[in-house]
This record gives structure tokens, sequence and C-alpha cells, in this order.
């Protein structure tokens, strides 16, 4: 391969401004400039300190364009999603975030106008891009952040709509003309689907759709081995151009830049890698729920009972709502963490998942199934409790429970914006349990770790995502020449 025409490609990398966003985007930007590719990273001002962090020694530059929050109706300030408040208010907020991005089309005009970049991979909340690329010749890849299996469904989900063939909300159906037989019911569904109504939302979506037609092709942070039989049906049947270049993560070799994926932990790392070193090898479980799921008092408090129950030693990573915050500790039952001393730990706000997960001693992850998390637990080689709460999250734990056979459903059956919809402690106690110990926990922790074995080939040099990588850069070199 030309290393020198290599060099002169130049990739504008624009990540939604969410956390669960960003950590995957700068992670793909860094991928591609370990290939020699200069690599640049539009944001806005306020997301500049941590993007600086996450890319720190590495080539990759930043490009800001203003974020219009107080133009859109938000206090000023409200630059990542991540900050809008929950509840009620939540909805309205996040209308106006939407509303707030599509005013950054201008200045990212002027910005790929003065720069001319070869090509731009925006994330798939910022349909608008690709007309904004469109405008000077410059293709657009749409990256999603998320696996082949859910990408199949959504579109299949939206071609024939099986959904409104059944007599209620928990009546099984098969998506049509999909790989393999995979059921789902209403309930799993986004509310908007659901319910067959237009909202904000749903004609975003539509907005994604149409320009993810119109645009280059997809990334997608997934490497073949995971789901062929997907990533198949999206290029051959569906005929989408798509490259898998992950799991995007495993170019982060180093624990310094693994602690600085997403915000700063409110723990010290070596304060909990010492903790985890007294524990015998698989015999922690790990709890998160990623950045936006957001439950309360209650579910916190079933979760607790449900984990002293099973007698698991535990990492359990809380993030409280605004509504909690002026709570004491009332979602702890009584006496709680005196009793778990030693047994577990309960970290309050933002974890080093990915260097707990990868771990010797972590033997079980409880998830919300967000592609982030799903796959740091598949590369860790770590089978996983599936809680999905919304988002594409339930597809994720078909393929994690079904498809790979590498873990156990909580019972989690509706979809639900923000708290997720709620599970009994008899339910986190058993789902727990069956993971962590006897035969089947260590068949699942078998493929799971033959998983782990296979994401990191993947990545290497002459592996599935390697090639497709190398692929995609030399697709885009030629069309320049």
């Amino acid at each position: 391969m030309d290393s020198l025409a290599k060099e002169h490609l130049h990739i504008f990398f624009f990540p939604f401004m969410a956390h669960g966003h960003m950590i995957p985007t700068l992670d793909l930007a860094k991928l591609f400039a370990s290939r020699g590719v200069k690599a640049s990273i539009v944001t806005t001002p306020l997301n500049v300190p941590y993007i600086s962090k996450a890319i720190a020694n590495t080539e990759i530059g930043i490009r800001t364009i203003k974020f219009p929050a107080v133009e859109a109706g938000l206090p000023e300030g409200c630059e990542n999603a991540d900050s809008l408040r929950t509840g009620s208010e939540h909805q309205g907020m996040a209308q106006k975030f939407m509303k707030a991005t599509t005013m950054l089309q201008e200045p990212l005009e002027q910005l790929l106008e003065e720069a001319r970049p070869d090509c731009i991979v925006s994330d798939m909340f910022f349909p608008w891009s690709t007309d904004a690329a469109a405008k000077f010749g410059i293709p657009r890849l749409v990256f999603h952040g998320t696996g082949f299996l859910s990408l199949c469904a959504t579109e299949c989900l939206r071609l024939y709509e099986p959904y409104k063939n059944v007599s209620s909300d928990t009546e099984p159906f098969v998506l049509p003309a999909f790989p393999g037989e995979l059921k789902l019911i209403k309930n799993q569904l986004p509310d908007f689907m659901r319910d067959n109504v237009e909202t904000e939302f749903s004609r975003m979506m539509n907005l994604v759709k149409e320009s993810e037609l119109k645009s280059y092709g997809v990334v997608v942070n997934s490497f073949y081995e995971l789901e062929s039989a997907y990533a198949d049906y999206y290029r051959n049947e569906l005929g989408r151009k798509a490259w898998h270049v992950g799991p995007v993560l495993l170019c982060n070799r180093n624990s310094e830049h693994e602690a600085h994926r997403g915000k700063e932990a409110a723990i010290d790392e070596h304060h909990c890698l010492k903790w985890l070193y007294s524990k015998k090898p698989d015999s922690v479980i790990y709890i998160c729920f990623g950045s936006m799921a957001n439950f309360k008092a209650s579910q916190l408090k079933e979760i607790a009972i449900g984990l002293e129950a099973s007698g698991q030693q535990f990492i359990w990573v809380v993030r409280k709502g605004r509504e909690e915050e002026e709570e004491t500790e009332a979602w702890l039952p009584e006496g709680f963490e005196k009793r778990i001393e030693g047994k577990g730990l309960i970290i309050r706000g933002w974890a080093p998942q990915v260097s707990i997960l990868n771990h010797e001693s972590v033997g079980g992850f409880v998830t919300h199934c967000g592609w982030n998390s799903t796959l740091e637990g598949i590369s860790a080689g770590v089978p996983m409790v599936t809680w999905p709460v919304s988002a594409e999250q339930f597809y994720n734990e078909k393929l994690v429970t079904e498809v790979l056979k590498i873990g156990v459903a909580v019972g989690a059956k509706k979809w639900v914006r923000l708290y997720g919809d709620f599970v009994n402690n008899d339910a986190v106690e058993k789902a727990v349990s069956r993971l962590m110990v006897g035969e089947e926990a260590e068949e699942m922790r078998s493929r799971s770790k033959a998983l782990g074995e296979k994401a990191h080939e993947a990545v290497e040099q002459g592996g599935s995502s390697y090639n497709d990588l190398n692929a995609l850069i030399d697709e885009l070199r030629l069309r320049r020449h």
C-alpha cells in the first residue's frame, strides 16, 4: 500500500455530543490515524477538554464549531446530551438539544469549505451532514455506533412492520426475511413504533434513514466473526455499502487510554484494581447501566436486595438521577453497606469500565446492552446478564442471549426511554446466580473467552476488521484520485 498517498488522506470525524457516541468515534479516529490518515475531530468548545484528554499523544487535530444552546432555548453551557435534566423535563430538553444540533450545519459547511477533507464520518444523529458534505463533493460515512444485527432488525421493522399484525403488546412476532428466527414483542420496540404515532424522534429517525441511503456508506463498530450472517444480510440483501472495523475500543492498548475512555472516574483506578486483585479469578460480577439509563430509588433497592441474596461478590456502579440526589442513601436497604463490606464495592458516578472488565477476577457483567458496553464485555471475554432499557438495546440482548449464547436475560420486557422496565429482586438474584455459578455458567464463560480472542484477532494485522479498514482507506484514496 502506498503509505505516502495514505498520509495525505484527510478525514473529519463528527461525533454526537454524548459520551456514549463520542467514545467510539474518538476510538475510530485513533484507528484511522494509526494507519497514517490525517484525522480531525469536529466538536463544540465545551467538549474540547474531554476530547483533548482522550486523544492525548496522538496526531489528531480538533476543529470547533459554536453550539447554539441559547438560541435553541437551552441553558448556556448545555453542549452535551448527558447534561440534560432527567424526569419530566427531559423530553422537552432533548427536543431542544436536537434542534440545536441542526443549527450546526452552516458552521460545519464553512469548515468543510475551508479544509476540504477527503471524507467526513459523522454520527447518525446528524442526518443533514450528508447534504452538507455533498455541497463540496465530499463523501459522508454514517457512524451509528451499533452493530449489524440491530441495523438489520431496525430496517426489517421499517420495511415490513410485522408488529402491526399482533393482537397485544406481549404477543411474539417473527422478523420477516431476517437471518435465523428472531422473535420480538411490541413492548420491546421504541414507543413511537409501538404506539404508531409520529413524534419529533420518529421524524428524526426517518431523516436518519433517508440520509443513510444517500450517503457513501456505513462504518460499523463490529467484527465479521461476531455477526457474520447479519453483516452479509446488511450488505448483500439490503444492499448497503458497509465496512466492519471494530471493536474500535481495542485501539486503546494501554491502561492510561483505557482509564480516559469517558468521564473522570469517581474512584481511583488503582484502589479499584487493588480490590479486584484480592479476589479469585471469575468470582466478581460487575454491574453498570451506562451513561443514559437512570433507575429510580425503588429499582436500585431491588438490585441491592437481589445482589445480596445471590451471595456473589460485586462491583456496582450507581448513577443516580437528580430526583434522588437530594435523598439520603434511601435506595440502599438498612445496614447494606456494612453487611457487604469486603464483598461488594459501590462506585457512585463514572467507573474505569474497560479496566474492570479486563481484570481476571471479573466473571460476569450486568449491562443495559448499549453497544459500547456489549462490545466491551465481548472483547474482555465476559458473559452478561442483559437488562435492556431503550434505543436498540433489546436487539443487542437477542444477539448476546440467543445468537451468541453468552448471556442471561434478567427479564426486562418493555422499552422505557430512561428508567427501564421494573425488575424485582428475585429476578436479579436468579439471573446473577445463573451467570456466575454452575455448569451453564462455565459454558457461557468458555464461549465468551473464545469470542474475546476472536475480537482481538479481528483487529490484528490480517484480521477481518483490519482488512476491511484497509479496503475502506484504499477506496477513499482511489476516489480522491
